[in-house]
């Protein structure tokens, strides 16, 4: 079956670009790249003349065609996050034309719902418990908190934010804890984070996300190591040979590929067989849109190892992009989409609605108008 041609959204003004992949069938399949918006276009512009006209069955070949194709381009990075885009899309067409749905594509699942834990950052740290219990009343039972302020400010600091934050979800409720070691200049080293992390463990902390700079592999495998939580991190790695040197070191407890950064579905599943092999978990890295979150819940149902689906709450191309928005069931959980492809379909008067209006996903851990010199106040 033919792709005939596709067509680039943009219903967010700085990311997440969106391809539909149009089949001579009259079908469409959907995939969503993240990253910055006039990058990751140029990069789906490049990549077009290589797509159009290929079989949307043959799925792994045309991707690895893509991958193969970036080597002098520099692969990682935008072209990496448009192959994604590409190739979710590609599983959403099949998906359609064989009326099957994309985790019966990938083998099977083996659950009919998956976990979900509601993510959002630390700011505005004076609405943190109202937001928190604002989680809890839609039924989450698994929350992550992030990025500033919190490793970026004292140790005594930061357990305060903590303790908050788990006085108000309470003793029952999973916490998760992301630094966000991915900003700019990133200034915790081993030992800052180890602080931390050994007090996350009197706080019943599920996992502590990007506590180093991305590119440490030896921090990560000596506080993997050490740190009584387990340790998680992996969102801004693309490719699945980014992640063996962490694998290979065992630098992490909890790997976290993006599938609309790291290569789309087919990679996500690649990775998680390599880091099957070396006692790793896999749990999706998710802060993208309604496509994203639906390429994690097909994934994470076919992991024979129980995971999580991270749900950006607030964010309206995750909460309105689709014409059915996802809901949890009475345990805390999403349903795996039962329809062809993705099992999503596309609310299109609110995709023209963020396009024309100029939507922006949330606010952005860190201030783009911040000159970013290494500096600290």
């Amino acid at each position: 079956m033919k792709i005939t041609g596709w067509t680039i959204h943009t219903p967010d003004r700085r990311f997440h670009v969106l391809v539909e992949l149009h089949g001579e069938n009259g079908l469409a399949g959907w995939g969503a790249a993240y990253s910055e918006r006039e990058q990751a276009i140029g990069a789906l512009r490049w990549l077009e003349r290589f797509v159009v006209g290929e079989n949307a069955l043959h799925i792994e070949r045309v991707t690895e065609k893509l991958h193969q194709l970036t080597f002098w381009l520099g692969r990682g990075g935008a072209m990496t996050h448009a192959i994604s885009a590409i190739n979710i899309a590609l599983w959403d067409l099949a998906g359609k034309t064989l009326g099957q749905s994309v985790s019966t594509l990938l083998g099977g699942s083996h659950r009919k719902s998956v976990p979900v834990y509601g993510s959002v950052l630390f700011r505005p740290v004076e609405t943190l418990e109202q937001r928190i219990e604002a989680m809890l009343t839609r039924g989450f039972r698994a929350i992550k908190l992030g990025w500033d302020p919190f490793g970026r400010q004292s140790a005594a600091e930061d357990e305060e934010l903590v303790k908050r934050a788990r006085r108000s979800a309470g003793d029952k409720t999973r916490i998760m804890i992301d630094a966000g070691g991915s900003e700019p200049f990133w200034k915790l080293r081993f030992k800052d984070a180890l602080e931390r992390a050994r007090m996350l463990g009197d706080y019943a902390v599920t996992w502590f996300e990007e506590p180093l700079q991305p590119d440490d592999v030896e921090g990560y495998a000596r506080l993997t190591d050490a740190s009584p939580v387990k340790i998680a991190h992996g969102e801004v790695l693309t490719r699945r040979q980014s992640f063996v040197p962490y694998f290979s070191a065992r630098a992490m407890d909890i790997a976290q590929p993006d599938a609309t950064k790291a290569g789309g579905v087919s990679e996500m599943r690649r990775i998680a067989w390599m880091a099957e092999q070396h006692g790793i978990q896999v749990v999706p890295h998710g802060w993208n849109t309604a496509i994203g979150v639906a390429a994690d819940i097909h994934f994470v149902s076919t992991l024979s190892e129980q995971s999580f689906v991270e749900f950006n709450t607030g964010n309206e191309l995750v909460e309105q992009l689709i014409t059915r928005p996802f809901a949890l069931n009475a345990d805390g959980e999403l349903e795996v989409p039962a329809g062809p492809g993705l099992g999503i379909e596309i609310d299109r008067d609110r995709l023209a609605h963020f396009e024309a209006s100029g939507y922006a996903s949330g606010t952005w851990a860190w201030d783009e108008n911040r000159d970013y010199d290494g500096s600290r106040e």
